[in-house]
């Protein structure tokens, strides 16, 4: 076995065999796991990761008449609204909202986020902070990608810290902060 050290060497003299975890699953089929190990250096991986500080703040762009948006739901996922009249915080991490507060474990403000980046219409709630400049009290839409005003992704934590992979080994899904971990 090679060390992180040994590995770090071929990196930096540009002779290290990286594959992606695809490649590297061909090259295991076609010569077998100790084979594809002796001959591989580096396996990338690559995951958007949402974490507890993960998420993406959304301008919807103005109604009309205009709202100011005080409490708004993202297929079912409470969005953050209190820093300005058509922008959302919609938090990865954060679930589904059912009507009697319980939370829905299944699908939260990730796969939101996932779907809304893939095209997919996503459907938007919110109640409205009724004033003379803003006088909607409320408004049902869906939206997409190429219907919203802006869209930022931020994932703060990723720029500094590591963190390990969860991986469910066992028999049933397990819940997480982030939504279900399915058996591998």
């Amino acid at each position: 076995m090679r060390t992180i050290a040994e590995i770090n060497e071929k990196i930096h003299r540009q002779t290290a065999v990286v594959l992606t975890v695809e490649e590297f699953k061909a090259r295991v089929a076609e010569i077998g796991v100790s084979k594809a190990a002796k001959e591989v250096d580096v396996v990338t991986t690559g995951t958007f990761e949402p974490m507890e500080s993960s998420g993406a703040i959304i301008n919807l762009g103005h109604t009309d008449p205009p709202i100011k948006i005080r409490r708004c739901w993202v297929d079912g996922v409470p969005a953050y609204t209190g820093f300005g009249a058509v922008d959302l915080y919609l938090g990865a991490s954060c679930a589904v909202d059912t009507m009697d507060g319980e939370e829905v474990r299944e699908r939260g403000g990730g796969h939101v986020i996932e779907d809304l980046i893939a095209g997919k219409p996503i459907h938007v709630r919110a109640q409205g902070q009724v004033t003379d400049c803003y006088p909607r009290a409320s408004f049902e839409t869906s939206i997409t990608r190429d219907t919203i005003n802006q869209f930022y992704l931020f994932n703060p934590r990723n720029l500094y810290q590591n963190f390990i992979v969860g991986v469910n080994g066992g028999d049933r899904p397990l819940h997480t902060y982030l939504g279900p971990c399915n058996r591998v």
